[in-house]
């Protein structure tokens, strides 16, 4: 495996949709399916909008009235974010060369755990 690693402003472009020079392909990988790869993906996604929302305390009023009002928008973007993101993953590994298979085969692997667990439990394997 290679150990080029982004350099911070290849992170923030990486960050913002650029794609990686190809040495950095095993990086790429290691982001998007890895170990916490969906707690990146979520993080990158929704902790920029909470910025925004704060503005939302600025209405005057009862302070529930701004706390509605942001997670009336907060919610619905957690929502989309957690359910294309696997359309995401698909585009960025697309992006940087990759097989867009590897999502299939990560969770093949992870079925094919699921149901060797399941076998022994249920004292089907010797």
């Amino acid at each position: 495996m290679s150990s080029a690693r982004p350099n911070l402003l290849q992170r923030i472009g990486y960050m913002v949709g650029r794609p990686l020079p190809p040495e950095m392909q095993d990086w790429v990988r290691n982001d998007i399916l890895g170990p916490g790869g969906m707690r990146r993906y979520l993080l990158r996604w929704n902790l920029p909008v909470i910025p925004l929302l704060l503005f939302f305390l600025l209405i005057p009023g009862p302070v529930w009235i701004p706390l509605s009002m942001m997670l009336l928008l907060f919610l619905p973007w957690v929502y989309f974010s957690v359910a294309l993101m696997r359309v995401w993953q698909r585009h960025r590994l697309q992006q940087h060369g990759l097989d867009p298979e590897l999502l299939s085969a990560k969770a093949q692997a992870r079925a094919a755990r699921e149901r060797e667990d399941y076998e022994r439990r249920m004292g089907r394997v010797a």
